[in-house]
């Protein structure tokens, strides 16, 4: 590719600019080393190493995992899952329920924003009614969904402001009513887990069509997570400071940063200590390439995990309307070479939305196996027209997956498919993937341990870009969702399992796992095994003594 001079030149005063930042992050973090007044460790500042920088620090707006992130580090949320089902209580002490119908949200009195006023149930109406609220602009509407009086995206009727059945008990206690019952693990992961409460009395005077663009959302003054919002240093850092007067105990640690960095740099900096951990999930993932380096290091310890995260390969069933085809291309497709090469063999291929951390993966499931002879002799039963091309798109940014697509396309040739690869980036392929301008589309998804997968296959799922609607499918969709029992969803999802695999809307390629790596300086912190776990104890994060 050829780069003009003028976009060189702005090249290199970025490449300068991000070095001036990261030298400025690094002298930060070591002039916080040993400054503590304390006279405990030694040291006072913990920094993490992410690779994505955050979109927004808007709780109820904010659709990015890094953004999510750097909000847990300063917000609470009701409850924090720790490993699959596994439910720590936060900001509630509980949420119970006796008819899987109503709920009861049970605040800890203890709680309290950092200017001291307590955190109680009129906050918590405040923020489920600004999320219902037509004029607001939010990405966790859907988590609402369920409630009484609120659509499928979670809104209220225009010129409605209340949720019904939205209840203020006591002062730290709220009730809500769900159209029908609802497995009540549902809702501790969608609400309880999902959920960031607001300081009503900061924000009750923002128009709630405002709000997202509000000073308060750029820089979050009022806040009730252990570590207080000191400054973001646009892609090169974020800076924390202890929340001293934290309800669930003051942090041991008193400065926490968040480090902007190129995935390529994380091994290196883990091994001078300017960091103590990679962020893994998706926002900071060592490379596998440095698989081998990073275990090397004698200062951290390196472990790998598994994920529910997955990438996936779309097919237009508007252009690609026969089942038998995209069965074909299917088993045209070599997965066990992307986990073997390009993963280093820390991957599992999985078929269907579930990987092997879900409870609710059918295992009987016949898997689609790599058998290109098969391939062909399915693309002729269904009367293929080899002289067709397929519009392959790809996005550029993980580059694991942008060599998966070169992979692919060998293996399409091979079966005898022409196809036409093109890459882009992310935001022109969401928009190419909602224009069904593609054959097929590479993309990734880390949804809920909730089984719920409407996004993706039911009809006007965000990401069904697949165009897919099957109505059995959709029926059972709805029935799962709606299902309170756990062991009938888990028949109803089996069932659903089955019908995607014959149906093949979209081939699940991999899930990969993530390595992570943390400093043995730590006696407790960084990413943990379930990687969602990793929020919910960063009061206790702490170097040795």
């Amino acid at each position: 590719m050829n780069v003009s001079k003028s976009s060189a030149t702005k090249h290199i005063l970025k490449y300068l600019l991000s070095s001036f930042m990261a030298l400025t992050l690094v002298l930060l973090t070591a002039c916080g080393s040993g400054s503590s007044g304390s006279g405990g460790s030694g040291k006072d500042t913990i920094t993490l190493g992410m690779v994505n920088p955050p979109a927004s620090f808007n709780p109820i707006n904010t659709s990015d995992i890094a953004g999510q992130f750097a909000e847990r580090v300063m917000f609470d949320s009701f409850l924090d899952m720790t490993s699959p089902m596994k439910f720590q209580p936060k900001l509630a002490n509980s949420i119970t329920t006796t008819d899987d119908q109503t709920y009861t949200i049970h605040l800890d009195p203890k709680a309290k924003w950092t200017d001291g006023k307590p955190v109680t149930a009129d906050d918590v109406v405040f923020t489920f009614n600004l999320i219902a609220n037509p004029a607001s602009t939010v990405a966790v509407g859907s988590n609402l969904s369920t409630l009484e009086g609120l659509d499928t995206s979670g809104k209220l009727a225009k010129g409605q402001t209340a949720i019904p059945d939205l209840k203020k008990i006591d002062e730290h206690t709220v009730s809500f009513k769900t159209k029908a019952p609802v497995d009540p693990n549902y809702i501790k992961e969608m609400i309880g887990t999902k959920i960031i409460t607001l300081p009503q009395h900061v924000l009750k005077n923002i128009a709630p069509k405002d709000l997202a663009n509000s000073k308060y959302m750029q820089a979050p003054n009022v806040t009730d997570g252990p570590y207080k919002f000191v400054t973001y240093n646009n892609n090169a850092y974020i800076q924390y400071k202890a929340n001293d007067a934290y309800y669930l105990g003051k942090p041991k640690i008193p400065k926490f940063f968040i480090k902007i960095e190129q995935a390529s740099n994380l091994v290196a900096d883990l091994q001078t200590g300017a960091i103590q951990a990679n962020a893994s999930g998706g926002i900071g993932d060592i490379p596998y390439q440095d698989l081998s380096t990073a275990k090397g290091l004698k200062n951290v310890t390196t472990t790998i995990h598994k994920q529910i995260g997955f990438q996936t390969m779309q097919f237009n069933t508007k252009t690609l309307p026969n089942p038998k085809v995209r069965q074909a291309i299917a088993y045209a497709i070599d997965r066990p070479q992307i986990v073997s090469k390009l993963l280093k063999g820390q991957g599992e291929i999985i078929d269907g939305p579930y990987t092997s951390l879900s409870p609710y993966l059918d295992k009987s499931l016949t898997k689609y196996s790599y058998d290109p002879a098969k391939a062909k002799q399915l693309l002729k039963e269904a009367g293929w027209d080899f002289n067709k091309t397929l519009n392959f798109v790809v996005p550029i940014g993980n580059l694991v997956r942008q060599q998966s697509g070169d992979i692919i396309v060998q293996n399409l040739k091979a079966a005898g498919l022409k196809v036409k690869e093109t890459t882009y980036d992310f935001p022109t392929i969401m928009q190419k993937g909602a224009a069904g301008d593609f054959d097929l589309l590479l993309i990734g998804f880390t949804f809920n341990l909730d089984p719920d997968v409407s996004a993706l296959y039911g009809p006007g799922g965000t990401y069904n870009f697949m165009k897919y609607s099957d109505p059995a499918a959709t029926k059972l969709l709805a029935e799962g969702k709606a299902e309170p029992n756990a062991a009938k969803r888990k028949v109803i999802y089996n069932q659903l399992q089955a019908i995607w695999e014959k149906d093949m809307p979209v081939l699940t390629l991999y899930s990969n796992n993530e390595i992570v790596s943390i400093s043995k300086d730590l006696s407790y912190g960084g990413p943990t095994p379930y990687w969602p776990g990793t929020v919910a104890n960063f009061q206790k994060w702490a170097f040795k003594k």
